[in-house]
């Protein structure tokens, strides 16, 4: 990480981390992703579903994508050292698949991070409660034709003023959903492409969409969160501020 990815963030809302793990690693891990579907990847005839989600994994091969020296060293500099917690399971993995069934997972969105007592839906708040970053971990190759993420480039500043009138109870995600796609309608679109092993770190306020699958190749991808170990501040005495915050206070019009 340098100043220039620091303000690549600030402004786009995101940043692609090449290489954040080896390609061995998101092999290993892709390996045992196909096991647990239970397809043939050498027979699409087996791909039953456009979507197949797999559960929190914890093998070994994900504990090492997720803890390598230069993602730790990216949410210190993007979260703030002392301030996240290290993930050794990499959450559901949404393994999309060549199919000509539509998903039903592809609008416009902001991912909900806690679940209120009594909710049956996960909220999120201005603060970002419990969520420092959205992480995308590729673990298969990805280009515009293999369903990338689509991200709107930017729109993690017009989602604060969004959020700020439900105040600390926040929102749910799908009340949120037609609100931020509405706010951010106007933005670039950017894909969520790259190589087995590269990382994009995302503002959690990040608007963003999955799409059909219509090319050949399927898409291996995680896409956890990484959790804080000091909730985020708004207002901290001391000004110091991470990336994070401070663009949450850039959407709020309390930055420059």
């Amino acid at each position: 990480m340098d100043d220039e990815m620091v303000e690549r963030f600030l402004e786009d809302g995101f940043v692609r981390i090449e290489g954040a793990f080896p390609p061995r690693v998101a092999e290993d891990c892709a390996r045992l992703l196909w096991r647990e579907t239970g397809y043939d990847p050498e027979d699409p005839g087996t791909w039953k579903a456009p979507v197949h989600w797999v559960a929190a994994m914890a093998h070994g091969p994900f504990a090492a994508a997720a803890n390598s020296p230069v993602l730790h060293e990216a949410f210190d500099v993007l979260v703030g050292a002392g301030r996240w917690v290290p993930r050794y399971a990499l959450g559901s993995f949404p393994l999309r698949f060549p199919h000509e069934e539509e998903p039903d997972d592809a609008g416009w969105h902001i991912e909900g991070s806690y679940l209120p007592e009594g909710a049956t839906l996960w909220h999120t708040n201005v603060r970002s409660r419990d969520r420092a970053l959205l992480m995308l971990f590729l673990f298969s190759e990805v280009t515009e034709a293999d369903a990338p993420t689509r991200i709107r480039v930017g729109s993690h500043l017009d989602v604060p003023p969004v959020l700020e009138p439900y105040g600390e109870a926040g929102a749910s995600f799908l009340e949120l959903g037609p609100k931020v796609d509405a706010a951010s309608v106007h933005r670039p679109r950017a894909y969520a492409t790259g190589r087995p092993g590269d990382v994009y770190l995302c503002h959690p306020f990040l608007v963003h969409a999955a799409q059909p699958h219509h090319g050949t190749r399927p898409r291996f991808m995680a896409q956890p969160p990484l959790y804080p170990a000091q909730q985020v501040e708004l207002d901290r005495a001391d000004g110091d501020y991470s990336a994070v915050e401070f663009a949450i206070r850039r959407g709020l019009s309390r930055e420059g």
